[in-house]
C-alpha cells in the first residue's frame, strides 16, 4: 500500500473469516536486544465461508522477521509461502484440521509505535487493540476470530521479576537465571484484547466477593514510588463490580483481575481479558498529586474498562466499523455509574459539554462520520467522539424510549444470545427490539447517518380552547458520506412551566413530563386544557444529541434559570442566556460599538450566587460561560479574537459587579479542614475556584494575593492547580514566576504533576505562550517520545488556547505542522490526531484558511508519511 494510493476498507465488502483459530500458544523469550516470539495456532477453515478455496493469508507487520514456519511438524520450503507488507500467504496444501506453527523475532525496544509489544521505561508492554497484535507474529488480526488463548513468558527475573498475561495462572519455574510463566485464558477472545506485561512491579493487593459467593483477587501493579497512589483505583474497581452485579446483572468470571500502570501509553487505557492496561494519568491518585476531576476521571476509566468485561470481551464486535457497539455501550454504562456515584445533572452537563464543543465539531467537519462507519483508511483513526460519545447517546436514546426495566431486559437477552460471540450494532437493536415490541428500524438511521441534527420548534396556544400545539421540524446538514439525510427518530423529553414556574399537566393522568417520539421531517404534538400559554421546558436531560432551535427571549430563560425542575435544562438556559448577550457583543464588537452587558445576565447570575439552597457544584457549572470553543462552534466565521475579546469583557463584567457575592462565596466554600473527596467536598471547592476566577479577572492586588496564599497553603492538588492556573496568566511577571518555579521544584520527579505544569503554562492567556511553548519544548520535563507530554503541551496549547494558537502570522500553524511531521515517523497515532485544530480550516477568516491549507499540504506531500496522517490530512483538504 502505497502513500498515494492507500487501501481503502470499505463495510459493504466484510466477508466471514475462511479460516478460525481454536487455539493459541504463545512463548515468549524477552530479550534485551530481541524477542523470539513463538506460535502454535490450531486451525480449521470456517464452515460459514464460502471462500473454500482460497489460500491460507495471515496478517503481519513489515517489522516481523520469520524464523521458521511449520505445518503439522513439517517445515514449510520457501515457495510454499510467500511475505508482503501486510502479511503472509501459506501456497502450498494441508490437511485440516491442522496445526501451524511459527516463530519470529521482532525488536520492541525500537518500536516507538507504541503497538504492539514495546519497551518503554525499562518494562514490556503490550497494546494490541485495533491491529497491533501483527506487530507481534503472523496472526488472524480481526475482531470475528475467537480464540482461547495459553502464553507462556520467559525472561530475566532480576530485570522482570512480573510476568503478565491474560487469565489466570497455571504454571511457573525458573532456570539460570531466568524465569517463566504460563497464563491460560479459558474464554475464546480476539487478537485485539491479548495483553503481556513483564517488568520490575509492585503489587497492591485487594479482593471482591461476587454476589454468588466467589472471592476474586484485585491486583495493581506499579512502579515502586506509586505504590502510594494505588487506593483510589482499588476502591473504584471494587465500586464498579458492585455496581454490574446490581444494575446489569453481570459478575465476573475470572479469578484474578489486574491492572498494569504504564507511563508510556497511546490510549487511556485498554480492557485486554483480566488484565488491564492503563495509562499511568487514568489511574495514579492522591489528593497531593491529583485534581479532584481527574478522581472523578480515574473513577469512571476503571468502571468503563472493568464494564468492557462484558460489553466488548464476552461480547465483541464482528468487525471495526462496529467498534461503537463496545465503546458507545460502555461509555453509557460507566456515565450511568458515575452519575450514580456523584451527581447525575452535573455528569449529564459535563457529558453535554464535551459533546457539544467537541462532537459536535467534528460532525460539523470533514472527518464526520456515522457511529457505525462505512470505510476508512486506518482504523485508528476512528477512535473519535463520534464512535464513543455520540455512540453513547445512542444507547441513551434506547434507554429512554424503552425505559429502564425494558433496557434491561434486551441488554440481559443480548448478553446472553451472544456470549462469546463477535457481533453488531444491529444485533444489539434486534434485542431491544424483541423485548419492547418497538420497531426500530429508522431508530438505526443513528448509526449509519453522519452530522448532527437540527431540530426548530415553534408553538402556539389557543386561550380560548386551552389547546397548545408545538410543531418540531428536523434536518440534518450534509456530511462527506452523503448530502440528502432521511428523518431520524428524536425522543425529545419536555415538560410545560405556567407563569408561576409550576409544571403543568400534560395528560389526564397529570404527568408533568413526558418523551415525544419525534420521527417525521415536521410533526406536531397537541396538549390540551391547559390553564395558560407555558414556557416549553425542550429536550430535558439533553435526550437527544441534536442542535436544538426555540425562539425563547432572554427573559424566558432567565425564568427557566429559576424555575425549571430539570437540573440540565436550567443550566442549559443560563448557557442560552449568556450566549445570546455574547454573540450581541460580538456583533458590537466587530461594528466597533461600545459595549455593554445585559443587565438580565448580571441578575440571573446574581440570583445563582445568591442562593445558598442550591449544590455548589451546580452553582460552579452555571456560573461558567459558554467555553470559546463553543461560542465558535455556533459562528458562521470562527473570529477567534472577537469571541475571546468578548467573552474576557463580560467575565469582568460580571466580576465588577458581583464582587462582593464572588467573595462570599469564596470564604464560604474556603476549605480549612482536612482533605475529603466527598460529592459535598468536592461541590465546595469548585465553587470556590470558580469565585476565585471571577476575582482574579479584577486585576486587584488584593484578589492577587488571594491567589498566591491559596497556592502556597492548599493541602490538594485541586485547589493549588486552580491557583496557579490564574497565576500563569496574570501581569504581575514576579508572582507568575515564582509560583511555577515553586511548583516545578516541588515536583519534577512526578511525572503525572510535571505534565500538569506544562498544560498550565500552554493554555495561559498571555502573549509570550508561543514563546514559552517553544522554549519547554526543550525543557527536560518535556520527552516527544511520551504521548501524554505531547498532549499535555502540543496538545494543549494547539487545541486549548485558540486565540495565540491562531495567530495571524501563521507561527502556531507551522509549529504544529512541524511537530506533526516529526511524530508521524516514530508514533502515527498521535500524530494523526494532532492533526485535529488544522481540520476545521474552512471556518476561519480567508488569511487564517490560507496558512492552514499551507501547511496542510506541507503534511500531505511529505515524504512516507503514514496512512494514519494522510487519510487525516487528504480529507481535510478535500
Amino acid at each position: 500500500m502505497s502513500k498515494n494510493n492507500p487501501r481503502t476498507i470499505h463495510l459493504k465488502d466484510y466477508r466471514v473469516p475462511p479460516f478460525l483459530i481454536e487455539r493459541t500458544a504463545l512463548h515468549f523469550e524477552l530479550g534485551e536486544k530481541a524477542t523470539l516470539v513463538k506460535s502454535r495456532l490450531s486451525m480449521r477453515r470456517n464452515p460459514a465461508s464460502d471462500e473454500r478455496d482460497i489460500p491460507l493469508r495471515l496478517h503481519g507487520d513489515s517489522s516481523l522477521v520469520l524464523r521458521r514456519l511449520v505445518v503439522d511438524g513439517r517445515d514449510l520450503n520457501a515457495d510454499e509461502y510467500r511475505i508482503d507488507d501486510e502479511g503472509l500467504e501459506v501456497t502450498g496444501s494441508f490437511t485440516e484440521p491442522f496445526e501451524l506453527e511459527c516463530v519470529t523475532l521482532i525488536k520492541p525496544q525500537e518500536n516507538t509505535s507504541l503497538e504492539g509489544l514495546y519497551r518503554s521505561n525499562g518494562m514490556f508492554c503490550t497494546q494490541c487493540e485495533a491491529e497491533g497484535f501483527r506487530k507481534i507474529t503472523y496472526y488472524l488480526d480481526r475482531p470475528d476470530v475467537m480464540s482461547v488463548f495459553t502464553t507462556t513468558i520467559h525472561a530475566s527475573r532480576v530485570d522482570y521479576p512480573v510476568l503478565l498475561s491474560n487469565g489466570n495462572p497455571v504454571a511457573e519455574g525458573e532456570q539460570n537465571g531466568r524465569h517463566w510463566v504460563t497464563w491460560e485464558d479459558p474464554f475464546p477472545k480476539p487478537a485485539y484484547l491479548f495483553a503481556l506485561v513483564a517488568g520490575d512491579l509492585e503489587k497492591v493487593e485487594d479482593r471482591f466477593v461476587t454476589r454468588s459467593g466467589r472471592e476474586i483477587a484485585l491486583r495493581l501493579f506499579v512502579e515502586k514510588q506509586n505504590l502510594d497512589k494505588c487506593d483510589h483505583a482499588i476502591e473504584s474497581l471494587k465500586k464498579s463490580m458492585r455496581w454490574d452485579e446490581e444494575v446489569y446483572g453481570r459478575e465476573y468470571d475470572l479469578d484474578i483481575f489486574m491492572i498494569v500502570a504504564v507511563d508510556h501509553f497511546n490510549m487511556g487505557a485498554m480492557e485486554n481479558k483480566g488484565l488491564n492496561i492503563f495509562n499511568s494519568s487514568c489511574v495514579l491518585a492522591k489528593p497531593e498529586t491529583t485534581t479532584d476531576s481527574a478522581f472523578q476521571r480515574i473513577e469512571g476509566i476503571v468502571a468503563h474498562e472493568y464494564f468492557h468485561n462484558w460489553s466488548g470481551n464476552r461480547v465483541t464486535c464482528r468487525d471495526w466499523f462496529q467498534l461503537s457497539l463496545k465503546e458507545g455501550f460502555t461509555v453509557f454504562r460507566d456515565s450511568e455509574f458515575s452519575a450514580d456515584m456523584g451527581s447525575r445533572t452535573v455528569k449529564r452537563i459535563e457529558d453535554v459539554a464535551l459533546l457539544r464543543t467537541q462532537q459536535f465539531a467534528e460532525d460539523a467537519g470533514p472527518m464526520a462520520h456515522p457511529v457505525r462507519p462505512a470505510s476508512f483508511i486506518e482504523i485508528s483513526n476512528f477512535y473519535t467522539l463520534t464512535v464513543y460519545e455520540k455512540g453513547a447517546e445512542v444507547v441513551r436514546m434506547l434507554h429512554t424510549l424503552l425505559g429502564p426495566e425494558k433496557f434491561r431486559e434486551g441488554s440481559d437477552l443480548y448478553f446472553a444470545r451472544f456470549d462469546g460471540q463477535a457481533v453488531t450494532t444491529d444485533d444489539f437493536v434486534a434485542c431491544m427490539a424483541e423485548v419492547s415490541g418497538l420497531d426500530l428500524t429508522q431508530f438505526k438511521r443513528w448509526y449509519s447517518q453522519a452530522g448532527t441534527p437540527r431540530v426548530d420548534a415553534s408553538d402556539d396556544y389557543d386561550a380560548s380552547t386551552g389547546r397548545y400545539t408545538l410543531t418540531l421540524k428536523q434536518s440534518c446538514p450534509a456530511t462527506p458520506e452523503a448530502s440528502e439525510k432521511a428523518p431520524f427518530v428524536i425522543p425529545v423529553a419536555l415538560g410545560l412551566l405556567d407563569e408561576q414556574g409550576n409544571e403543568l399537566a400534560l395528560d389526564d393522568s397529570g404527568a408533568t413530563s413526558q418523551v415525544l417520539s419525534f420521527d417525521q421531517a415536521q410533526q406536531s404534538f397537541v396538549f390540551e386544557n391547559l390553564p395558560c400559554r407555558p414556557v416549553p421546558s425542550l429536550l430535558r436531560g439533553f435526550s437527544a444529541p441534536v442542535i436544538l432551535s426555540y425562539p425563547y427571549s432572554r427573559d424566558q430563560l432567565t425564568f427557566l434559570m429559576a424555575h425549571d425542575s430539570d437540573g440540565f435544562n436550567r443550566w442549559d438556559a443560563g448557557q442560552q442566556l449568556a450566549v445570546q448577550v455574547i454573540q450581541q457583543l460580538v456583533a458590537d464588537y466587530r461594528a466597533d460599538r461600545d459595549l455593554e452587558v445585559d443587565q438580565r445576565l448580571i441578575t440571573a447570575y446574581q440570583q445563582v450566587l445568591a442562593d445558598r439552597s442550591l449544590d455548589p457544584a451546580m452553582v460552579a457549572k452555571m456560573l461558567a460561560l459558554p467555553s470559546e470553543a463553543y461560542l465558535g462552534q455556533l459562528a458562521e466565521e470562527i473570529d477567534v479574537d472577537a469571541i475571546h475579546h468578548v467573552r474576557q469583557f463580560v467575565r469582568r463584567a460580571l466580576a465588577e459587579q458581583l464582587q462582593g457575592l464572588f467573595m462570599d462565596a469564596y470564604r464560604h466554600n474556603r476549605s480549612n479542614g482536612k482533605f475529603e473527596l466527598s460529592a459535598e467536598a468536592i461541590a465546595r471547592r469548585a465553587l470556590q475556584n470558580s469565585a476565585l476566577g471571577y476575582l482574579m479577572a479584577l486585576e486587584r492586588p488584593q484578589d492577587l494575593v488571594l491567589a498566591q496564599e491559596q497556592f502556597e497553603t492548599a493541602d490538594n492538588m485541586t485547589d493549588t492547580l486552580a491557583a496557579l492556573s490564574l497565576l500563569a496568566s496574570c501581569d504581575d511577571d514576579d508572582a507568575r514566576e515564582t509560583a511555577l518555579e515553586s511548583f516545578y521544584n516541588q515536583w519534577q520527579h512526578d511525572a503525572l504533576v510535571v505534565n500538569q505544569w506544562l498544560s498550565v503554562q500552554a493554555s495561559a492567556d498571555r502573549p509570550d505562550v508561543f514563546d514559552t511553548v517553544r522554549g519547554l519544548m526543550k525543557h527536560p520535563a518535556f520527552d516527544m517520545g511520551n504521548p501524554n507530554k505531547v498532549r499535555a503541551l502540543i496538545g494543549v496549547f494547539c487545541g486549548q488556547n485558540a486565540v495565540h494558537f491562531h495567530r495571524t502570522d501563521g507561527a502556531g500553524y507551522r509549529f504544529l505542522a512541524d511537530q506533526i511531521l516529526t511524530l508521524d515517523a516514530r508514533n502515527p497515532q498521535i500524530a494523526s490526531r494532532l492533526l485535529g485544530p488544522l481540520t476545521r480550516w474552512k471556518r476561519y477568516d480567508a488569511k487564517r484558511r490560507a496558512l492552514m491549507q499551507a501547511e496542510l499540504e506541507r503534511i500531505r506531500d511529505a515524504d512516507k508519511l503514514s496512512p494514519d496522517s494522510y487519510e487525516v490530512v487528504t480529507k481535510t483538504l478535500a
